[in-house]
């Protein structure tokens, strides 16, 4: 059986790899907030879009 050693006073390595099985992964999930665009806000790439949509018909 091996004794228990406090984090603190692991090696810097021991620390880190302690430290990287307590994390997990994101697997299919983006990590990155996803924020939904204010509808109201003007939007100049949604502007162009419109122009071009009004300028084709």
């Amino acid at each position: 059986m091996q004794t228990f050693i406090p984090l603190e006073k692991r090696s810097k390595k021991a620390q880190r790899a302690y430290h990287a099985l307590q994390r997990g992964t994101w697997h299919a999930f983006s990590p990155v907030t996803r924020i939904v665009p204010n509808g109201k806000a003007y939007s100049r790439s949604k502007a162009k879009r419109a122009l071009r949509r009004e300028g084709s018909v």
